[in-house]
């Protein structure tokens, strides 16, 4: 390792807020400080077809020997309805691009172990429907349809041997999960929380291993600090 080791958080806008106030990434950072950075490599709007173009510019081959965990996220754009966006993905081409950015990432040299994939939330439809209408727009998305891309995300990961998280099934599990999403689709805060308390369960474990980086300011020798430092 011959820089900071890194964690990449790949994926479209629920990714890109995530280090906004209360945001899942920002959660995460916190509790890996002097362990590891936290990179938020989100792009609102973006879907797997786009995705699997851009992996290579964010996870290089010049940096695997750095990388601690990358996770992919996509989904909730690939879902939208056909026909309502050029977001939309078929299904089976949203399993196919995803299959090709783990193969992607194996294929430099990262480890199974080091890959998470994680399925898009469920969608609100009251709460998107209303926000369809208030803004004049056609409703674009079905929960229903979500879901399918959810399913497929696990099928992935099952198929590549990675872990993945089915935020989609485990956020339904809880009462009033509406709480979890701000429009419908995006996450609140509380949904950020509920995302960071099961990645956190998966990361802490896979970083468990990693040194506090530097020692602790006690440590250091005031009259020689280069010697406690280094």
């Amino acid at each position: 390792m011959s820089e900071w080791p890194k964690i990449i958080l790949f994926g479209d806008s629920i990714t890109q807020y995530a280090f906004s106030d209360g945001g899942w990434g920002a959660s995460l950072a916190n509790k890996l400080q002097r362990k590891c950075d936290v990179l938020n490599r989100g792009f609102s709007g973006y879907n797997t077809t786009w995705a699997k173009y851009l992996i290579p510019k964010i996870v290089p081959k010049t940096i695997i020997s750095d990388v601690v965990l990358v996770t992919i996220f996509f989904g909730a754009n690939d879902a939208v309805l056909t026909g309502q966006s050029q977001k939309h993905v078929p299904l089976n081409d949203y399993r196919q691009n995803t299959k090709e950015m783990v193969d992607y990432l194996t294929n430099i040299g990262i480890d199974k172990e080091k890959i998470v994939l994680i399925s898009p939330p469920p969608l609100d439809d009251k709460a998107w429907c209303n926000g369809c209408v208030s803004s004049g727009s056609e409703v674009n998305r079905k929960n229903e349809v979500t879901g399918k891309y959810s399913e497929m995300c696990c099928s992935v990961a099952k198929q590549c041997e990675v872990d993945c998280i089915d935020l989609w099934s485990s956020m339904q599990q809880e009462k009033n999960w509406d709480r979890f999403l701000i429009d419908g689709l995006h996450l609140s805060i509380e949904g950020s929380r509920f995302l960071e308390k099961n990645l956190s369960a998966l990361v802490l474990k896979k970083t468990s291993k990693l040194p506090v980086l530097f020692p602790d300011w006690k440590d250091i020798n005031p009259d020689h600090p280069e010697d406690s430092l280094f």
